[in-house]
Parts: C-alpha cells; sequence; structure tokens
C-alpha cells in the first residue's frame, strides 16, 4: 500500500508542476483623470441609444436619431469602423428602465463585430485599438428619444 501511495503522489506531484496554467484574460482599459476634456471629433463618434422600452437607437456625429433593429447592428458596426479606418468610438447610453438582457445582447454584437472588424483592417495593415465608452443618458437624450 506504501508503494502506491508514493506512485500516486509522484504523478500526481509531476503533472501539477509540468501543466500549463492559465493566465487570466484581461480587457486592457485605459481611463481618462475624471476631469479631463478630451477633444473627439463629431464625424468619429457614434453613440447607440437603448430606450427604456428596448427600442436602438444610434447617432453619428451630430446627425438625426435613427432607429436601428439588433439584427442590424453587428454589420452596421464593422461599417462604420472601416469607414473611419479605426479612429472611430462607439458610445453607448442606456435608459434605466431598459432590460439587461438586451443590453448584454448589444455587447455580444459589438464584441462579434470586432472580429469582422479587426480582420477587415488587418488587410489595410492597420492595428486595430478599440475605443468604447458607457455614458449616462442626459436627461435632453431622455426627451429626445421620448419623441421618436
Amino acid at each position: 500500500m506504501t508503494p502506491l501511495v508514493d506512485i500516486a503522489f509522484l504523478l500526481l506531484t509531476f503533472f501539477m508542476l509540468s501543466t500549463n496554467l492559465n493566465t487570466p484574460q484581461v480587457m486592457e482599459m485605459a481611463i481618462p483623470p475624471e476631469n479631463t476634456n478630451i477633444d473627439v471629433k463629431e464625424s468619429e463618434l457614434m453613440m447607440l441609444f437603448v430606450r427604456d422600452d428596448g427600442k436602438i437607437f444610434y447617432k453619428l456625429g451630430n446627425e438625426a436619431y435613427t432607429a436601428i433593429e439588433m439584427k442590424d447592428i453587428r454589420k452596421f458596426a464593422v461599417e462604420q469602423n472601416i469607414r473611419v479606418k479605426n479612429r472611430l468610438i462607439t458610445g453607448l447610453k442606456i435608459g434605466t428602465g431598459a432590460k439587461y438582457e438586451l443590453v448584454i445582447k448589444m455587447l455580444d454584437e459589438l464584441n462579434l463585430a470586432e472580429v469582422d472588424i479587426t480582420a477587415k483592417l488587418r488587410e489595410e495593415a492597420i492595428k486595430r485599438e478599440r475605443r468604447f465608452a458607457l455614458n449616462p443618458m442626459t436627461d435632453k437624450e431622455k426627451e429626445e428619444l421620448r419623441n421618436l
């Protein structure tokens, strides 16, 4: 019995020491100081809005709000990122009554769009740098979206 226990512990030690441990995957995030103003070109800004009732809108720069379906978000995000050659900042503003499930689906679509964006930018020898912001919806925006 003693040799069996010895072999078991030797095998256990061997496999523990020879196995590669997975390093945690961390999303790189750069957060500017709180009271810093950052200049952004309106042509390089895409805002996505989720209204309390679940209706989704987008706004490019200072253009008008436009309704968009969940199924079209991925394609739209790819087109807009390719249009400005990786300088697009995507902002997401969510109403307080919006369902959590809808927001997660939207974030999933934006993450899936990253595959196509990265591939298309790689063809043009451009390194992908993702710019994403999660912002609170202002009262003015809530009022404007309520009227649509």
